[in-house]
């Protein structure tokens, strides 16, 4: 981390709740016009065809609590 970065943290955390709630979404807000790399690309395409398969049913959707069910037993999490 850089040191103004620090600094900004370290000011940003001075702030009220509220303040820091304002500039989180202000920061928020400015990523939205970055252009997307070129791994998040790849995933946006993924998600794209993984949804136009489940929509012309060539996939069926698993019920959230099977699917983190199975996640938890792969991680080994208590449950």
């Amino acid at each position: 981390m850089s040191p103004s970065l620090k600094a900004i943290k370290r000011q940003a955390l001075e702030l009220t709740p509220e303040e820091r709630e304002m500039l989180a979404n202000h920061l928020l807000r400015s990523l939205n016009d970055a252009p997307l790399s070129s791994m998040d690309e790849l995933w946006v395409n993924e998600a794209e065809r993984r949804y136009q398969h489940f929509k012309a049913g060539m996939t069926e959707a698993i019920p959230e609590d099977k699917i983190f069910s199975q996640i938890r037993e792969e991680l080994r999490w208590p449950t």
